[in-house]
């Protein structure tokens, strides 16, 4: 099997990147690797709908996949048990108030076919420096005082872009997608990102949308003003009952 090639990034050249356009097939959306992972990588990177994802120890990779999947902000699907389960909690929902432990949490969660993480200490610095920027955002479920489930990721504009949620407790990174979506709803923000699709999202009510629309909702919404800083503020503690008694189960 013939090796893969793809382009070298400079570590003198900060974001800039080969057109998604020449991202492979197979596997699908790798486009680069090098570079480095500081706020002059990242965000020109989610501006051009492109994402690192590699292993501890391995050179940083970045992808675009040809299919992005992702919610638009109010259409994250809780079915009747999802629904029946989170009523019988008194769970709160919080932001920005435990970011460095959601996304050791998120480090550290099982995942199904795996048998490691690909978020390791320089992941976590990177995302950890966004969030010191107000750029980074975690939303947290509490039960009492205890942290139980929530997700982390980054906003551009009217973009949020979830890179990865934990869960404790059944359900509890679904209560956070959730209040994270109706809030986003409420603020007229358009696309709630999750990179690529699983069974887990499409239970969930994801979408796909194909690269070319992205990267057109990238241009027109990734760079207007969004909600930056003040997120503790607007997730004061509310419990995810009081989320779910503002829509109903379509």
């Amino acid at each position: 099997m013939s090796p893969i090639r793809i382009p070298q990034l400079s570590e003198h050249a900060p974001g800039c990147f080969p057109p998604v356009s020449r991202a492979l097939s197979n596997p699908d959306g790798l486009l680069a690797w090098g570079g480095g992972l500081g706020p002059e990588w990242l965000i020109p990177a989610y501006r051009q709908g492109i994402f690192p994802w590699y292993n501890p120890g391995e050179p940083i990779l970045w992808w675009s996949p040809e299919m992005r999947y992702g919610f638009a902000p109010g259409s994250v699907h809780l079915g009747h048990s999802r629904r029946r389960q989170l009523r019988k909690t008194s769970w709160s929902i919080r932001a920005d108030t435990a970011f460095g432990d959601v996304i050791r949490a998120c480090a550290d969660a099982p995942r199904a076919g795996q048998s490691g993480t690909w978020i390791g200490d320089d992941m976590i610095a990177a995302y950890s420096q966004l969030h010191a920027l107000g750029i980074g955002h975690s939303i947290e479920v509490f039960d009492g005082e205890t942290l139980i489930g929530g997700l982390y990721g980054l906003t551009l504009g009217r973009v949020f872009f979830a890179e990865s949620m934990f869960s404790h407790c059944s359900q509890a990174s679904a209560a956070a997608l959730f209040a994270l979506s109706e809030t986003l709803s409420g603020w007229r923000w358009s696309w709630l990102d999750a990179q690529m699709e699983n069974p887990h999202l499409r239970l969930l009510g994801g979408q796909r949308l194909d690269r070319t629309d992205y990267l057109g909702l990238l241009a027109r919404d990734a760079a207007e003003n969004g909600v930056t800083a003040g997120w503790t503020a607007h997730f004061p503690g509310l419990e995810i009952n009081d989320y779910l008694a503002k829509t109903r189960l379509a």
